[in-house]
């Protein structure tokens, strides 16, 4: 008799969609941009690329936001053209557009958004999307009672 055990699935990352070059470019624009140490840069554009391929591959660019920490990956994403124009061609078959709206970044809605994208198989890293269980910017908008 054979016994297999089980092997918990690792979730995936932003980062693994690009290539590991293009990823490295991306950090070092996001951190340099907005002040960043390296080392949050690296989670911030995992998250970012991790948001857009669900938005991508869900159709649901309207329905999502980025925290405002998040925001910053996309916007530095979004900032290498050719890279972002053709990753999105090859992930979803058209150009996920960022359209930035007056939604508040509830508490509520970074939960929806992370539940999202953790329904996509991803690590989700939640000190960046103000849903760890100590109430945190970027979710301590005025909506909760630590705010």
């Amino acid at each position: 008799m054979t016994v297999v055990l089980e092997q918990p699935v690792k979730a995936r990352q932003g980062r693994d969609l690009v290539t590991p070059e293009l990823f490295e470019r991306l950090v070092d624009f996001c951190a340099d941009e907005y002040g960043l140490e390296r080392s949050v840069a690296e989670r911030v554009q995992s998250e970012a690329i991790a948001m857009c391929h669900v938005m991508g591959i869900t159709q649901a660019g309207d329905d999502m936001a980025p925290s405002k920490q998040v925001d910053s990956g996309w916007h530095t994403f979004m900032l290498h053209t050719e890279e972002y124009a053709s990753w999105c061609q090859q992930n979803f078959g058209y150009f996920l557009h960022h359209r930035p709206n007056s939604k508040i970044r509830t508490e509520g809605l970074m939960a929806d958004v992370v539940g999202r994208i953790k329904a996509q198989g991803f690590e989700v890293d939640e000190r960046l999307w103000g849903t760890t269980a100590d109430c945190n910017p970027p979710a301590c908008c005025g909506d909760g009672p630590c705010c």
